[in-house]
């Protein structure tokens, strides 16, 4: 065979251009082969800026360009000649090239000279076996086409799901609640489907039932991804959101039932965000302002694309879940801000703002820091600002370092209190092995650290340690052990240290 192409080969320059054509990776798989007008881009081989006069095959890929029209370059303008190829792809391209012929044949546009009428044979005879498998692959893959669009879940909406599995237990300290080991879950399904292609409608139902670890009566030791649905693992409907973009800048998303911040907004920590898959503590997860802004509903305003060097968000949040005869505005609510800069393209800066309103019944911190940061004044109504400032910096491609600092003025008539927080994250990605991730946090939940007049002040300070690692063991399946550490609880240094364990499994569909 190989002395029969080079034959060919030194017979005509179509045989050249057309090995060069397939080795651009038009044909990286023969099951991706449609149709020669869906390749064509190429309409003159000064498009392809890989490919110059000096090259030995240059006349060969002009010749094939100018002549029939069968040339694919890349997205990038380049052709990567020099790649090598498979029989498989040779005969993809070689299909690809004979039927634009057998169009410009048909259409009277062209005449084949004879040599290249020579060599199409022969190729044709030589690869006839490939041809004939491309055929049937092409055949096979439009009745898998049509046999996944007749059995899909629905034409315009994306169907998604997440189970999670965890075993947890607390350890050291004195527990509040439980000493035992709990094997607890978190089932998720989510459905989003879009109208026009710039907006989103999504759904989310709920069941779980895992309980709040409180060692000592604390927050600080709760899981990132605890709650039990009403009744202890009823399924409830637990988001339900529609965004859309007025313009390519703009962006604004309303949020009916569960409104969470931290997905509206950049959160500065991408790795350990998630609470399937990453921190596995509740205060590890994200800066608490988001906490603080996240209610029931809300609206939020995105001004500036994802990756530009700044970026303005607004939102109002309505934080009654049940109390609906306050409305929007005479209930517990917060107004939020958040400017985001990027300096640089591994460094991002944010500044974030929040004026909550609250009327005693609801914790102030979202439930991360001691019970005084939450509730400074004893359940008094509260108003409070709080502010704070964020960032992430991008080590390398698999490393992130991130961190926030956090204060918030919180007073409830002549009464005021003091709040500061912070803390700092690792996440490694591809730690050990591909699809693992490294993380590490350690930072200080809220306390309250001075004020005026009668207020719950926290005279020691706790400081929590936390390390996971999320192995992958395939595109569905993840294993996170980890470890919570928290110092002084309830920033009490008289308190024992409290460790929690973990090991959370985390299923997607």
């Amino acid at each position: 065979m190989a002395k029969l192409l080079f034959n060919v080969l030194k017979l005509s320059p179509i045989v050249v251009a057309a090995t060069l054509f397939v080795s651009n990776g038009a044909f990286a798989s023969v099951e991706k082969v449609t149709s020669v007008d869906e390749l064509a881009q190429v309409t003159s081989v000064s498009q392809l800026s890989d490919v110059q006069p000096s090259d030995w095959a240059f006349q060969s890929v002009q010749s094939l360009v100018e002549r029939y029209g069968c040339i694919a370059g890349y997205p990038d303008g380049t052709f990567k000649g020099n790649r090598a190829l498979t029989r498989y792809e040779f005969a993809a391209g070689l299909n690809a090239c004979l039927e634009r012929i057998t169009q410009l044949i048909a259409a009277g546009t062209t005449v084949l000279p004879e040599a290249d009428t020579e060599a199409i044979d022969r190729l044709s005879e030589e690869f006839n076996d490939e041809l004939i498998g491309i055929v049937d692959r092409i055949n096979g893959l439009d009745a898998r086409a049509a046999k996944i669009e007749a059995n899909q879940f629905s034409t315009t909406a994306k169907l998604k799901g997440e189970a999670l599995f965890a075993v947890s237990d607390s350890f050291g300290g004195t527990d509040g609640d439980k000493t035992n080991t709990v094997f607890t879950n978190r089932v998720r399904l989510g459905i989003s489907s879009s109208f026009n292609g710039k907006d989103n409608l999504s759904l989310r139902l709920q069941a779980r039932n895992t309980p709040s670890i409180k060692d000592g009566g604390s927050n600080m030791t709760r899981l990132g991804f605890d709650g039990v649905t009403t009744g202890g693992n009823n399924v409830e409907m637990d988001k339900l959101s529609y965004s859309f973009k007025p313009s390519d800048k703009l962006s604004v998303k309303i949020d009916a039932v569960g409104a969470e911040m931290n997905d509206n907004v950049n959160n500065y920590n991408p790795v350990l965000a998630s609470s399937g898959g990453g921190a596995i503590s509740r205060y590890g997860r994200f800066n608490p302002i988001y906490r603080v802004a996240g209610g029931q509903s809300a609206v939020t305003v995105n001004y500036g694309k994802s990756n530009s060097a700044l970026r303005l968000n607004a939102g109002y949040v309505n934080n009654n879940a049940t109390d609906t005869a306050k409305g929007i505005f005479e209930g517990d609510n917060t107004f939020f801000g958040q400017v985001d800069l990027k300096p640089t393209k591994k460094l991002n800066v944010g500044v974030a703002y929040a004026r909550a309103y609250r009327s005693g019944g609801s914790g102030l911190l979202g439930s991360t820091g001691s019970g005084n940061a939450n509730k400074p004044f004893s359940g008094a109504p509260t108003t409070a600002n709080v502010y704070s400032l964020l960032a992430n910096y991008q080590l390398n491609k698999k490393t992130t370092l991130a961190g926030w600092y956090g204060f918030a003025d919180a007073d409830a008539g002549a009464n005021d209190a003091n709040i500061n927080y912070w803390a700092a994250s690792l996440g490694v990605k591809d730690f050990g092995a591909k699809g693992n991730t490294l993380g590490l946090i350690f930072g200080q939940p809220p306390k309250v650290t001075g004020g005026k007049g009668t207020f719950n002040e926290d005279n020691g300070t706790s400081y929590h340690l936390e390390g996971l690692y999320k192995m992958k063991v395939n595109d569905r399946i993840d294993v996170t052990p980890g470890l919570l550490v928290i110092f002084n609880p309830e920033h009490n240094n008289t308190k024992d240290t409290v460790y929690v364990g973990t090991l959370r499994t985390t299923f997607k569909f």
